[in-house]
């Protein structure tokens, strides 16, 4: 097969950022005028010095349309770090995806391979880990670690009353080894420019890579976890954390990041579960919007990550501290899905995408990643935006259902409006992800409410773009533009508004009632009250708090909040 692209043409993309091709140039075929190279496997592994990665690093190369480009020969090349690649250089196959392996070298370290496209600009990076042999890691496991057992570190079933209790604070320690800890203070300054501390101003640079995994040992009723992947993670809230120099962070454990550098803790788990994300309660006075937005999702029929609050102590290099209160959120393609949905077998998306018009780096993959297939996605794209809309109604509603579970994100639109969750789609293109069951349609899923339950959208407001409609979308939601077509079509049709309204309803006399809203309030508030304050509290420089008054009135607001917005949607909704 004549290869699609040669020495000499002009298409470029970098990270992620897709430009086109000179569209005058003759030479280039129109399917790759704008096309995106998009990394789809083995981003992110780790081995011992001197290992091949588990498993093949891969790439697919597509149109902005999502077609494949088979044909299209990628080179690869270790552009930092010690390793080979075998092969160097590839075409793509009729998916359109490109695979090498990568030998990591005797230096151990992180390593990164830069794939490109012969003969262009378009390029993306996978990142990899060297790691120093440990001492009997090799050995079964219950001899490298005498605390392993299969119910607390093996493959048993997710222990949720352990993992995530809701009556009590559980209890972690995490030790980060010095070399380690120096490890991830280079690889932030590198991202962001800035050391720990080293800028106290409003977070304006937001990196496009996360921060590496590292090793490091999790104690945690008694027993010990050994070389768990723990990363920071987080956009603005890890912004501002770093560039302020407070140690309370958020981050993320993958319990079995580093098995095959350590195969003595292949599987390795806590309590069933192989990934978890820890929320610091960043711009969250209460440190309780996390926990009780997502248990109001569920309450009103929305599936949503379980959380519980847990104590956290931290060894950066220099002893245990204190970097209190966080609320533990399990991952959504470990557990979640699985536990609450029955399977996970289907595509699991977290995009950053305004569902606009479809492009492949907009929609990442969390799990089926070998295989570059997003008609999914793209059928509820067509769909959604389909003139038939306003040509034949009822068309345009059997076309979306198909493809889409329209009644349960209307499900969603109505709670998420009725708290207050402004963090996310019809103002920004993030924290949702995209479910499609196996045996049903794509189905909606919330993420990350830290900054939910804040703000007072009214029953209606003017047409805005940008932070002027930070305060959240209002009920009717008649501001809301074309922009946000989830939001803007169905609103504007009579069928699925009259819905939207029935849920809205539903929800305020069945769940967001004060008898309700006081409980799950107040039972978190004196839940953590005594790791928030007095002797057993929080402390500067360990703390999101801008002062101990700041938690001790924050409940009295969140009361008066869910008072107002009850009386807001049942004035709108009768």
């Amino acid at each position: 097969m004549t290869p699609l692209v040669r020495p000499g043409l002009l298409l470029a993309t970098v990270a992620g950022i897709v430009a086109c091709t000179d569209p005058t140039d003759p030479t280039v075929p129109a399917e790759l005028r704008q096309a995106q190279l998009a990394v789809t496997a083995g981003d992110g592994q780790t081995a011992a010095v001197g290992r091949q990665l588990p498993a093949a690093l891969g790439v697919a190369v597509t149109s902005q349309a999502g077609k494949s480009l088979p044909g299209v020969v990628v080179m690869f090349a270790v552009t930092g770090g010690a390793g080979t690649i075998e092969p160097a250089s590839t075409t793509t196959d009729s998916t359109g995806a490109a695979a090498s392996r990568l030998t990591l070298g005797a230096t151990p370290g992180l390593v990164t391979v830069t794939a490109t496209v012969a003969g262009t600009d378009l390029r993306a990076a996978l990142r990899a880990t060297a790691l120093a042999p440990d001492p009997d890691s090799t050995a079964a496991a219950a001899v490298y670690n005498p605390d392993w057992t299969t119910a607390s570190h093996g493959g048993a079933a997710p222990d949720y009353g352990t993992a995530f209790p809701q009556s009590l604070v559980n209890q972690l320690e995490i030790v980060i080894a010095p070399e380690q800890w120096a490890s991830v203070r280079a690889n932030m300054k590198k991202l962001y420019g800035f050391d720990f501390g080293g800028d106290p101003g409003p977070p304006s640079v937001f990196p496009d890579d996360d921060p590496p995994y590292v090793p490091v040992l999790l104690r945690f009723g008694g027993k010990v976890w050994k070389k768990s992947g723990f990363r920071l993670k987080g956009a603005s809230s890890l912004g501002a954390s770093w560039g302020h120099g407070i140690w309370k962070l958020p981050f993320k454990l993958k319990l079995s990041e580093f098995e095959s550098a350590y195969p003595a803790i292949k599987g390795q788990r806590f309590f069933g579960f192989k990934e978890l994300s820890f929320s610091p309660g960043y711009l969250d006075p209460s440190l309780i919007h996390e926990k009780v937005a997502a248990d109001l999702f569920r309450a009103g029929g929305v599936p949503a990550a379980r959380t519980a609050f847990y104590r956290v102590s931290i060894d950066f290099g220099e002893g245990l501290k204190y970097c209190g209160v966080y609320t533990m959120v399990e991952s959504i393609e470990d557990t979640m899905i699985k536990d609450q949905f029955g399977e996970s077998a289907g595509n699991i998306y977290k995009p950053e995408s305004q569902l606009t018009f479809f492009r492949a780096t907009q929609f990442e993959k969390k799990n089926n990643k070998t295989a570059a297939d997003y008609s999914d996605v793209q059928a509820l794209i067509v769909a959604l935006n389909s003139l038939s809309r306003v040509q034949n109604r009822a068309q345009w509603r059997a076309g979306l259902e198909a493809a889409f579970d329209v009644d349960h994100f209307l499900r969603w639109l109505a709670v998420s409006n009725t708290i207050v969750n402004w963090d996310s789609y019809g103002f920004l293109p993030h924290n949702y992800y995209l479910y499609h069951h196996s045996s049903d349609r794509i189905k909606w899923i919330p993420w990350d409410h830290n900054e939910a339950l804040v703000g007072s959208p009214g029953i209606a407001g003017e047409a805005v773009v940008g932070v002027a409609r930070r305060a959240g979308v209002t009920l009717s939601m008649n501001e809301v533009g074309i922009d946000w077509p989830l939001i803007r079509y169905l609103a504007d049709d009579p069928v699925y508004f009259a819905r939207y309204r029935g849920h809205l309803k539903t929800f305020v006399n069945a769940v967001f009632t004060p008898a309700t809203t006081t409980a799950m309030l107040e039972g978190a508030h004196n839940l953590i009250a005594p790791y928030v304050l007095g002797p057993g509290g929080e402390r500067p420089g360990y703390t999101q708090l801008s002062d101990p008054a700041a938690f001790s009135g924050s409940l009295a607001e969140l009361l008066a909040h869910t008072e107002r917005r009850r009386a807001l949607v049942t004035s709108f909704v009768p």
